[in-house]
């Protein structure tokens, strides 16, 4: 069967997909009618599939999250498989249009989800909910003063892809995550090579490298919040989650791609035996 095209050429195929069918309790049984009027009211920039083949979400532009996004993502399922999120709480930054939450909310037994952006959290809670699901979503810049928000942030593992090389102060936000983060981290991130880390920045005291990229602001939901962020060297990555309380860091995967190198790890906090000679 040949996808049905609405409006345009230029748009996506609104029905007719046969791969990454989901079971979506509160849109399979949706008519065609409302699950359009569903697409248009929000400016999704990602979609899914639902039972029947059809398209939940948007593209964002021509050639950007163009095909149907995969729940569960592979990386939730390693990091179930490192953590056994059964029993835990986790917390996920930059949850952008809920596709991480949804997958994270099959595993774990507690969800909250935050974004810098209200129109991600409006269509992280729509998305979480026609799935079925009710994380805890809200808006927060992860760079602002969190000291008033430790309870909020409070879980036991973090979610945190694509979100640290967005940053302008990527250390002091590594440094905090032992104060609110129990267990340990999922970590997916851009990072500089060392060659190209030319410019310095002091953190406590101490100077770091890291590569300016230059970043579009609130307006672009694909960039980050100011003009520019720091990637930091991998090395400083891991010293710095180590000095942060994680002290096991286990890189799972390196990844050569179109704006840089990029890295998967795991990091833990050790649990200090309580046995006594």
């Amino acid at each position: 069967m040949e996808p049905k095209i609405t409006g345009n050429d230029n748009e996506l195929p609104f029905s007719g997909f046969n791969e990454q069918r989901n079971e979506i309790k509160f849109i399979d049984f949706l008519n065609d009618d409302d699950l359009q009027e569903l697409n248009n009211i929000l400016k999704w920039n990602c979609f899914v599939v639902d039972n029947n083949g059809r398209r939940f979400g948007n593209l964002a532009w021509r050639g950007k999250r163009n095909t149907p996004q995969i729940i569960p993502d592979k990386r939730i399922l390693l990091m179930n498989e490192y953590f056994n999120l059964t029993d835990k709480h986790v917390l996920e930054i930059g949850c952008f249009e809920g596709i991480h939450t949804i997958a994270l909310s099959q595993y774990a037994k507690q969800v909250t989800a935050l974004d810098s952006r209200i129109e991600n959290v409006v269509k992280t809670i729509v998305r979480s909910s026609l799935f079925g699901f009710h994380p805890t979503v809200f808006k927060l810049n992860i760079e602002e003063d969190l000291t008033k928000y430790w309870d909020l942030l409070s879980a036991d593992v973090m979610h945190h892809v694509g979100v640290l090389y967005h940053l302008k102060d990527p250390v002091q936000h590594l440094l905090d995550l032992g104060k609110y983060i129990r267990l340990g981290i999922m970590l997916d991130t851009h990072y500089s090579l060392e060659q190209d880390a030319k410019e310095t920045f002091q953190v406590n005291g101490k100077i770091y490298y890291y590569k300016k990229y230059r970043e579009k602001g609130y307006a672009d939901v694909f960039s980050g919040m100011y003009e520019s962020s720091k990637w930091l060297k991998l090395d400083d990555i891991v010293s710095i989650l180590k000095e942060a309380g994680f002290g096991q860091v286990d890189i799972v995967e390196h990844r050569d791609e179109r704006n840089g190198p990029r890295v998967l790890l795991m990091a833990k906090k050790l649990i200090k035996s309580n046995l006594t000679k």
